[in-house]
């Protein structure tokens, strides 16, 4: 794989996936050319989150043990759909499109900017995660850990996109 062609782990957390418009949202994803390379839906459990938001996220670490019980009690009210999406420099640009993690901060035209408003004060006053409808992948090494703890390798597929077929 080119070194600029990259993977990315996207969930749609419980939130988008009740509200409907996880079609929507993944429409963004492909009309920039990223491309599905696995898919599945699920309902992880307690362990699981941990070793995702934690061991790889950091959130005790960075917001406390209070955030992290209200992010894990929200994305277990209803499954999640995770997905890997590959793409020249797929980290950065998915990043770009969902907006920041505050939905409340995030710019007009950004997944979370249209689609959710929440603010981390109103989270904190409620003791509850924002509802902010999806997770992406903050930077490439985090990426690297996410993917394989998600998706085994035989979930993973090679395929050619009908567009790297006109940049090759």
């Amino acid at each position: 794989m080119d070194s600029k062609v990259q993977q990315t782990l996207i969930i749609f957390k419980p939130d988008a996936v009740q509200r409907g418009i996880v079609g929507e949202i993944l429409t963004r994803f492909e009309r920039v050319g990223l491309k599905i390379v696995a898919t599945k839906m699920l309902a992880p459990d307690r362990e699981h989150y941990h070793k995702h938001y934690e061991e790889i996220g950091k959130v005790i670490t960075r917001r406390g043990e209070a955030t992290f019980n209200a992010v894990l009690d929200m994305m277990n009210e209803g499954p999640v759909i995770a997905m890997v999406l590959e793409g020249v420099e797929a980290v950065e640009l998915v990043r770009k499109l969902v907006g920041t993690t505050e939905p409340k901060s995030s710019a007009p035209g950004t997944i979370r900017g249209d689609f959710s408003h929440m603010s981390y004060g109103y989270g904190d006053d409620h003791n509850k995660g924002i509802p902010n409808l999806i997770h992406a992948s903050g930077d490439l090494a985090d990426a690297q850990q996410e993917i394989p703890h998600w998706f085994s390798n035989d979930e993973l597929y090679d395929y050619s996109a009908l567009n790297e077929k006109f940049t090759r």
